[in-house]
This record gives structure tokens, C-alpha cells and sequence, in this order.
């Protein structure tokens, strides 16, 4: 039987559990016309029942799909030949794969012999086998559930109180895998990083003025040990990010004044998605809007201008980048604006203020904390943007301040250290995350700071 199968089995149970508890709450109660005996409501001794009948099944069919591949996976090592128990964990590894793959009807790399085969059949055997019993098990399980849960129903029984809890239970396991997820991200990447940091001095790492990753097979050939200086990546970033809040920032902010203050609803009705579609345009396309209609235009204008322009420059991808961009600043500082509250525009117009000076001397300064947390985490979004970057302004770590010149950035290094079939026990891999640790930390520092800004400048109104 199908996992999916039986999924919709367990469903189609639970929802069964929850009519029979609930026509038994109102036969204990001895009918509806005396419910008020009951403690809880009948609809919580159908939940009550229910949640019994679906819960601990569907906790057997995890926890069998966590634990059934490796059992089986034992059992098919247990029957090979002693030749193939041998073999280097690589290899039997391999041979595992081979096997499943041959059982499920995939590619198989290399030749199909009689072992091979025996191995997928029973496979096969196993699994099948498997699957039944999981099928008997949980829908076993799920009835005997839910017959103990319906034969625990009376008018006394506060089902009410242990559906809640059970509620809160699940509130509480659904609201911690966030914050274990991002609890794994950071030790992950610090346990690589600390491993970086053993090979390569962190000084070194932080003020290094040379960033060449590459290191070669043999220890007499030239760039051996790599140069792994970051100055140049983190000038990189922040010239790009620098260039893109220059566009951003002032274009998105008035786009929002004029949107919130000054426009007719029907404007501002049609504006508004159309700002939204940038946000929804893959950064890929910009990308592409980069690399073939704004880098050329940027190098045939410097040009003209008698300025030296690479194919690929940082005033390229920050322009575009600042496109991308403005909507997210437009609608922070939008959603700031409006919530300044409607009682100080009119009267600062009723003490004769223009719109303009309502504009600059009492909304503005009231929203100004929305605003700058809004800049912030456009800030971020600037640092962490990849695609643009490797499509419009090069691979090149160069240690510059000119926007007309090729650079590269923190998260396109990211990327081109973990392209392809690496080994991670060599710096240059190993640099990967030592570059995404700092990303995290300066992202971590700006959301903190936009944070702390918003709070402790943010006006409360009644």
C-alpha cells in the first residue's frame, strides 16, 4: 500500500473518530436537549477522539519511514557474498545504491550480475513486505486509538481541556522547527568555518588584500597554499550594495511620498501592482537585463566620455540591482507613511501648513524609524543578491574603488567555491563558509540595527 494510500486512510479514520465521539458525547449526555451536562461541548469529545486516532498512527509512519530504509538496507548486506561485505564503505556504498536503483527501475552503473539481481529482489521483498506491515500496523493502531479514546467519553471527561493542550503541543513542536532550523544552519556553517579557520589565520582571512582560492595539486607547483584575503570581496559588496541604495533609497522613498501623500486613488491603484511586479521579476532576468542592455550602455557612454569602462562593472550590476530594489524600499516606507496617524497631517494643515512642509516637517520625521528599518533590510537584500552580480559584474576579486571596473562579491565567491565535485577538507572549499559566516553576521547586525532603530525612535500615538 501506498504512503499516500494510507495517509487518506488515516484521514478518512480520524474524521470517522470524530462523528462517533461526538454522537457518543450526546448519548452519554442521554441527547441533545441535555447537553449542558456534558463538560466540554460535543464537538471537542469528536476532536478528543479524533486526534487519538490520527496522531500516534501517523507518528508509527514517520517514525517506520525514518527507520524501515536503514533496516532494510541491513538485511540486504547481511545476504550478500562475504567478497561484497568486504568491500570499503565507498564501494558498498555504491553497490547499495546500485541496488536500489536496479530495484526501482533506475540506471545502474556498471554491469548487472546474478548478485546484483538477487540483492534487487529481495529488495523488493523487503520492501513490499514492509509496506504491509506498516499498513496493518497504523490502521491497527489508529482503531485501537481510537476505540480507547471513545470509551473514555462521559459527561465528566474534559475532553476540551485535552484537546487544548494537545493543540498547544502542536502550536508549540510547529513554532520550534524555525528556530531549529536556524539553529542547524549556523552550527553547520560554523563547524566549516571553524575548520577554515584552522588551515588559514582569520587575520589574514579579515585583512588580506589578495583573494586567490585556487591551489594546486602538487606542493612545487606556483599558488600552492592559495591566498584567501577577503578585503577585496567585502569592498566589492558594499561598492555594489553602495551603488544600489544610491538608486534605491532615493527613488523608492519618493515613489512612496508621492503614493501615500500625493496621488489620486486611481493612481495609486494602478502604480501599485505595478511597482509589486518588479519585486516579482527573478533576479536571474535582471540579470540578463544587466549583462546584455545595461552593461553596454554603461561602457559605450564612459566611453564617449574618454573613461576606461570594463565589459563588466560594478555601476552596471549596482544600477540594476537598485532597480530590484526599489520596491521593497517603496513599500516599507509606504506602509510607514500610513501608519503616521491621520490626525497630525490635518492638523498641521489646519495650523496652515502646505502639504509639502506637512510632508517634511511632521510625517517624515514621524515615520523616519519604519523608514530606516525598511533601508536596512534593503540593505541585506543589496548583499545577499548573487545572480546579478555574476551575470553583470565579473568573477574578478580586484581590491577597487572605481565603479567602472570589474569586482565580484561575498555571495558570488559563495557560489563558484562550491560549483562542481569538491572535497570538503581543502581550504578553498572550506573558504565557502567562511565567507557565508560573515554574510550572516553583517545581515544579523543590519536586521539587529534596523530592529533597535525602530524600536527606540518609534513614536507611539493614542
Amino acid at each position: 500500500m501506498q504512503i499516500t494510500t494510507l495517509t487518506l486512510i488515516i484521514a478518512a479514520m480520524a474524521a470517522g473518530a470524530f462523528y462517533f465521539g461526538r454522537e457518543r458525547s450526546l448519548s452519554v449526555a442521554s441527547g441533545p436537549s441535555r447537553m449542558q451536562t456534558l463538560h466540554s461541548l460535543p464537538g471537542y469529545y469528536g476532536y478528543y477522539t479524533a486526534i487519538w486516532a490520527l496522531l500516534p498512527a501517523m507518528g508509527l509512519l514517520l517514525a517506520w519511514n525514518l527507520i524501515e530504509p536503514r533496516v532494510i538496507v541491513g538485511l540486504i548486506v547481511q545476504g550478500l557474498p562475504d567478497a561484497e561485505q568486504s568491500m570499503s564503505p565507498g564501494e558498498l556504498n555504491l553497490l547499495i545504491n546500485n541496488i536500489r536503483n536496479l530495484a526501482n527501475g533506475d540506471i545502474v552503473s556498471g554491469e548487472v550480475g546474478t548478485v546484483l539481481q538477487d540483492a534487487a529482489a529481495r529488495y523488493l521483498e523487503y520492501a513490499n513486505t514492509g509496506r504491509w506491515m506498516l499498513a496493518v500496523l497504523t490502521i491497527g493502531l489508529a482503531t485501537l486509538c481510537a476505540s480507547l479514546a471513545w470509551r473514555r467519553i462521559t459527561p465528566k471527561f474534559r475532553a476540551r481541556n485535552h484537546v487544548e493542550r494537545v493543540i498547544s503541543g502542536l502550536l508549540i513542536a510547529a513554532s520550534s522547527i524555525a528556530i531549529l532550523t536556524t539553529i542547524g544552519i549556523v552550527m553547520s556553517v560554523l563547524f566549516e568555518a571553524i575548520r577554515f579557520f584552522r588551515e588559514v589565520p582569520l587575520s589574514e582571512f579579515l585583512f588580506g588584500l589578495n583573494w586567490s582560492p585556487q591551489t594546486a595539486i602538487r606542493a612545487d607547483q606556483v599558488g600552492s597554499s592559495g591566498s584567501f584575503g577577503a578585503v577585496p570581496l567585502f569592498t566589492g559588496t558594499l561598492l555594489i550594495t553602495g551603488i544600489a541604495m544610491f538608486i534605491a533609497v532615493p527613488v523608492g522613498l519618493m515613489t512612496a511620498i508621492y503614493l501615500a501623500e500625493y496621488s489620486s486613488a486611481r493612481i495609486r491603484t494602478i502604480t501599485k501592482p505595478i511597482l509589486e511586479i518588479l519585486a516579482g521579476i527573478p533576479t536571474v532576468v535582471y540579470g540578463f537585463f544587466a549583462a546584455l542592455t545595461v552593461a553596454p550602455v554603461v561602457r559605450r557612454a564612459g566611453e564617449s566620455m574618454g573613461f576606461e569602462v570594463a565589459s563588466e562593472s560594478a555601476l552596471a550590476a549596482g544600477l540594476v540591482m537598485g532597480i530590484m530594489i526599489i520596491p521593497l524600499v517603496s513599500s516599507l516606507s509606504d506602509d510607514a507613511i500610513n501608519s503616521v496617524p491621520r490626525a497630525m497631517r490635518d492638523g498641521a494643515l489646519a495650523l496652515g501648513s502646505t502639504r509639502s512642509e506637512t510632508m517634511t516637517k511632521v510625517i517624515l520625521p514621524a515615520a523616519l524609524p519604519g523608514i530606516v528599518g525598511g533601508i536596512l533590510l534593503a540593505v541585506s537584500r543589496a548583499i545577499g543578491e548573487t545572480m546579478i552580480v555574476v551575470m553583470a559584474a565579473g568573477l574578478s576579486a580586484n581590491l577597487t574603488a572605481n565603479p567602472l571596473e570589474a569586482v565580484t562579491t561575498v555571495t558570488v565567491q559563495i557560489v563558484t567555491l562550491l560549483v562542481g565535485d569538491q572535497e570538503f577538507d581543502s581550504a578553498k572549499t572550506l573558504a565557502a563558509f567562511a565567507l557565508g559566516l560573515m554574510l550572516f553576521l553583517i545581515t544579523l547586525g543590519l536586521n539587529v540595527l534596523g530592529i533597535y532603530v525602530v524600536r527606540k525612535y518609534r513614536e507611539e500615538y493614542d
